[in-house]
C-alpha cells in the first residue's frame, strides 16, 4: 500500500493544493491525482480558521467518493456535522470560519455542500486500519489497546486525544502525553496537537504541524516513511505550538 498522509489542513486549501503537487499528485481533474497510483489519507480537521474550508470539503469528499484517498474526522469535523444537523454548538474556536463561508452560499449550494460534508463523516470510520493492520491513522492518536474497538472511551481519545479533564490558562484541555509510552507493532499517524516540527517517536508520528498557524503542512509518505512540508501563508502564532520535554 502507497499512501500520503495529510496532517490537519483547517482551510488551507492553497497549501493543500500545493503540497500533493509536490507529492507528484496532478490536478488536471479539479482533484489531486497520483499518476502512480497512490493514494491520499487524511487525519482529519479539513476545516475552520483557514479561508478555503468549504474547498478542502469539496476536494475530499470527491476524493472518498472516487476511492481516492482515506479520510478519518477530527474534533473539527465532529463539531462541524454536529452543526449541520442542526445541533446547539458554540460557533467559536474556528468554527466560526466555516459558518461564515457557508452562510454566504446560495441556498442551492448550501444543501449540496452540506450533503457532501454530512456523507463524508457518516461514512468515515473512527479511526483507520489499513495495510494488514501495519498502520493505523486516528486524528489525536489511540492507545495500543484501544485499536480495533469504538466505544465512548475511544472516540474521545481519538477526537481529543488523552485529556485529563483539566484546562490550560487559555481554555484548551491538558492533553497528556500518550505517544511517549506507545509500544506497539502499528505506526499511528495522527495530528490534532500543533508541532513545529513533525514529532516521531515509538513508532508514532504527529504531522500536524500548525499550517493554519503559520508554520507548514505536513504528510508523511507510507510506507518509505518520508515526511514532506510546505511552508504555510497564514500568520505565524508562536504559542499554538506545543513543546515536549
Amino acid at each position: 500500500m502507497k499512501i500520503d498522509i495529510i496532517g490537519d489542513i483547517h482551510g488551507c486549501f492553497n497549501e493543500f493544493k500545493e503540497l500533493t503537487k509536490k507529492l507528484g499528485y496532478s490536478w488536471e481533474t479539479g482533484v489531486p491525482v497520483h499518476l502512480e497510483n497512490r493514494t491520499l489519507g487524511f487525519v482529519g480537521d479539513l476545516t475552520d480558521r483557514g479561508p478555503n474550508s468549504l474547498r478542502v470539503i469539496e476536494a475530499v469528499w470527491e476524493l472518498v467518493n472516487h476511492k481516492k484517498a482515506h479520510y478519518t474526522p477530527g474534533n473539527h469535523c465532529n463539531k462541524l456535522y454536529r452543526f449541520f444537523l442542526g445541533n446547539k454548538v458554540q460557533v467559536t474556536h474556528g468554527l466560526e470560519t466555516t459558518a461564515a463561508e457557508y452562510e454566504s452560499l446560495y441556498k442551492g449550494e448550501q444543501q449540496s455542500i452540506r450533503k457532501k460534508f454530512m456523507e463524508l463523516y457518516e461514512k468515515a470510520p473512527l479511526y483507520l486500519v489499513l495495510d494488514n493492520g501495519k498502520l493505523v491513522i486516528a486524528h489525536a492518536g489511540i492507545k495500543k489497546e484501544y485499536i480495533g474497538q469504538t466505544h465512548g472511551k475511544v472516540k474521545e481519545f481519538v477526537l481529543y486525544g488523552d485529556i485529563t479533564g483539566k484546562k490550560n490558562p487559555d481554555g484548551t484541555p491538558v492533553r497528556l502525553d500518550w505517544a511517549k509510552n506507545y509500544n506497539g507493532d502499528a505506526c499511528i499517524v495522527y495530528g490534532h496537537t500543533p508541532v513545529k516540527e513533525p514529532r516521531v517517536i515509538n513508532n508514532t508520528y504527529n504531522i500536524d504541524t500548525g499550517a493554519v498557524f503559520g508554520n507548514r503542512l505536513t504528510a508523511l509518505r507510507y510506507p518509505e516513511m518520508e515526511l514532506v512540508s510546505v511552508p504555510s501563508t497564514m500568520p505565524y502564532i508562536e504559542e499554538k505550538f506545543k513543546q515536549f520535554d
